[in-house]
């Protein structure tokens, strides 16, 4: 029989050779578990990231969106000198018309005796420093700037002997020998002269002697309790 290498076994061909052992089973479950924990790890590590960058984000648009909403809240209530607003729903109030001096505010203090003393008119509060202040009615402005107890005060001077009155201002933006229309912007609220908070202290008077704006100004269709004025003879709010 001819010897033919091709045909020795296979045995015989690694005979001699060192094999390296075969790893016993528990190791390979060892190394499997292993690595899938350690995936678990990772995975769960991305997972914490991802959320808290999400957190982050939303934070830093919720805080972007606040301090946008707070800074159009403060350009709305303190309009730009000689910027003119007007109280009621029209744009310009028609001859003779007389409108609320401002919006959004509550009467804190009405007309009469207090602490022993006559409070000469009512007070408009629970507004912020700088909220818009107008003039009620066409007139000329008699005095504008710090006057006393008043602080920064605006005097107001119209026919019929009528004067109105905006105390504790903190600005001004009117000057004396100005002559204003029913609306236009005067002074920004504040808390200046005799007073104890941010809020319009406004008086009527008729030949210089203070009267009760309440009810002086039910004659001309304004309600300061319902902020409602009737520019056109109808009440609007």
């Amino acid at each position: 029989m001819q010897y033919r290498p091709e045909l020795l076994r296979e045995s015989d061909r690694y005979r001699g050779r060192r094999r390296a052992p075969t790893p016993p089973r528990s190791r390979y479950a060892a190394v499997i578990t292993t690595a899938f924990v350690g995936a678990g790890i990772v995975a769960f590590g991305a997972g914490a990231g991802l959320h808290d960058a999400k957190t982050d984000t939303l934070g830093s648009d919720n805080a972007a969106l606040a301090d946008a909403s707070r800074q159009r809240d403060l350009a709305a209530d303190r309009p730009g000198r000689g910027e003119k607003t007007l109280n009621s729903s029209i744009n310009q109030a028609p001859k003779d018309a007389w409108v609320l001096p401002l919006r959004g505010y509550r009467v804190t203090s009405p007309f009469g005796q207090r602490w022993g003393r006559l409070h000469a008119g009512i007070d408009l509060g629970g507004i912020r420093e700088g909220h818009p202040i107008n003039a009620m009615h066409d007139g000329k402005v008699v005095v504008a700037g710090w006057n006393g107890g008043y602080g920064y005060a605006v005097f107001i001077q119209h026919e019929g002997g009528l004067m109105t009155v905006y105390g504790h201002n903190s600005r001004v933006y009117v000057k004396v020998g100005q002559e204003v229309k029913a609306g236009d912007l005067i002074a920004g609220a504040g808390n200046t002269g005799h007073s104890y908070g941010t809020h319009c202290h406004l008086e009527i008077r008729i030949n210089d002697v203070p009267t009760d704006p309440i009810k002086f100004f039910k004659s001309k269709g304004i309600d300061f309790y319902l902020e409602t004025e009737a520019v056109y003879g109808d009440p609007v709010g």
